[in-house]
């Protein structure tokens, strides 16, 4: 069922227009287009609850590509940050997601080296750059917050300078900048398309998720 994942009133934030276009017609969404710090100027005052949903980093040794994980609690800059239990407990049923701790960053993980620190540091399972502003939110007003991510890039990938300059601030694909990035830096092409690939494939578990919560009816 549907309002298990999206209760009414709920804003889930995204990272990416393609993560938006995931979600079913009605669902508000605020789009970060890869800047945490911009969320602050778009949440409505009206929501009743927050998600964060879309892609992660995997960080734990364990992760794949495509598994979905729905946070037990938020790690972020050393301190643990709670969720809504029943709701998280609803995402684990209804969407077939693993349950673990997900990490918040205000920056991209390139390295594989920064992703084992990441993971040593917080033990979380992945990291994504939009459940801290999101988990703000919510706390400053006293909603319920939950996050439900899918794992693009594994904790050994290594992640393209033209990954970092690929996103517009509305969150679509910057390809003329990616190109840009591309040609300074040519070797960095077979890391692209095995982002790419990886992207596509948990875009693809989140999709089968919430088609999956909607006909649970």
């Amino acid at each position: 069922m549907l309002e298990a994942v999206f209760p009414p009133g709920c804003v889930v934030a995204v990272g990416l227009r393609s993560e938006a276009a995931l979600l079913p017609p009605g669902v508000r969404c605020v789009i970060s287009g890869g800047d945490p710090a911009r969320l602050d100027a778009l949440w409505p005052e009206d929501a009743t609850a927050v998600l964060s949903l879309g892609i992660a980093g995997g960080l734990a040794p364990d992760v794949a590509t495509g598994e979905l994980l729905a946070a037990s609690e938020l790690w972020e800059a050393g301190e643990l940050r709670a969720v809504d239990a029943a709701w998280a407990a609803r995402l684990r049923a209804g969407c077939g997601a693993r349950g673990g701790m997900i990490a918040a960053s205000g920056t991209l993980l390139a390295s594989a080296a920064d992703k084992a620190a990441l993971h040593g540091l917080s033990g979380a399972l992945a990291v994504d750059m939009e459940s801290g502003a999101a988990w703000r939110f919510a706390q400053a007003r006293g909603l319920p917050f939950a996050a439900l991510r899918a794992v693009a890039d594994g904790p050994q990938d290594v992640l393209p300078q033209a990954a970092a300059v690929g996103l517009n601030p509305d969150g679509s694909p910057a390809p003329f900048r990616v190109l840009g990035a591309l040609l300074r830096r040519p070797g960095d092409l077979p890391a692209l398309l095995r982002l790419a690939r990886a992207s596509a494939a948990a875009h693809a578990a989140l999709r089968r998720a919430l088609a999956s919560a909607g006909a649970a009816i």
